[in-house]
């Protein structure tokens, strides 16, 4: 069974499980899973149950699709994603997305905990991602199936100008302080060295992760509309001779400002 297949197969099952019209979908990064709690008569499935989905391993990924109100629009949340660093191939990393074309998803919203190089961000900033820069294997290497989308899709916007102006309005309505940058996406799971962030920085980043960028490369080949934001989860920019990365430190991070992403996300899906 090839990709297309095996991706029809498990919309049709959610279908089955969940209804239809949903729009929707939200990928929860490190230490933003609560967000989900705060979607209303919800309905969660563990990834173990639904057909070819991977298992999430990362720390902090709670493992779920939730399905239910969030704001005045019913939506799909993934409580935690798949990373190229858990050994999964980019197939893997991105069936998800393939999942979401073929159940009908118009909009993805992706989430994720960042470092942030520019000097201006601080822990528990907020930033919209306006652009990346990929430093990861892309997940459209191979043989492309038409069906899924165009052989050499366009990135000049990846993140769609009308959702990040909404979203803009909607932080000011909220007097939540927000950036707007670049996100660099590396394989991981090393944390960074003081070079590298130098290095990314350089190159014209502004916060680096893990993971967000196969997903959206995939969602843009296939047509649907995406927002990203980051959560600053510690400073990159400050290497004194007690620095050091800590993964605990970045699920708490996000933790704390999952509740003001949670009160943008929600005023951009009313808008939508």
């Amino acid at each position: 069974m090839n990709l297309i297949e095996r991706a029809k197969e498990t919309a049709v099952w959610l279908q089955q499980k969940l209804g239809e019209g949903i729009e929707t979908a939200i990928i929860l990064g490190s230490g933003l899973g609560d967000l989900a709690d705060d979607i209303r008569d919800a309905v969660r499935i563990p990834y173990k149950d639904i057909p070819y989905f991977p298992v999430s391993t990362a720390i902090g990924h709670k493992g779920n699709l939730v399905c239910g109100m969030l704001g005045n629009k019913k939506v799909l949340a993934m409580q935690g994603r798949f990373h190229y660093y858990e050994g999964y191939m980019m197939q893997e990393v991105t069936f998800p997305i393939r999942v979401f074309s073929f159940y009908g998803i118009k909009h993805l919203i992706v989430s994720n905990a960042a470092g942030g190089m520019n000097p201006d961000y601080h822990v528990g900033d907020l930033m919209i991602i306006k652009d990346h820069i990929n430093l990861m294997p892309n997940p459209l290497i191979g043989q492309n199936m038409e069906e899924l989308g165009p052989r050499f899709p366009d990135m000049t916007r990846a993140y769609d100008p009308e959702m990040i102006k909404m979203a803009e309005e909607v932080a000011r309505e909220l007097e939540i302080k927000i950036h707007k940058g670049v996100y660099v996406g590396s394989t991981g799971p090393t944390f960074e060295t003081p070079a590298e962030y130098k290095y990314f920085s350089a190159i014209g980043g502004d916060v680096c992760g893990m993971s967000t960028v196969p997903e959206v490369i995939t969602a843009r080949h296939a047509g649907i509309r995406i927002f990203g934001m980051s959560v600053v989860s510690n400073e990159a920019y400050t290497f004194g001779e007690d620095y050091k990365n800590d993964g605990e430190d970045v699920l708490i991070e996000g933790k704390k400002a999952a509740v003001k992403m949670t009160a943008i996300v929600k005023g951009l899906i009313n808008r939508l």
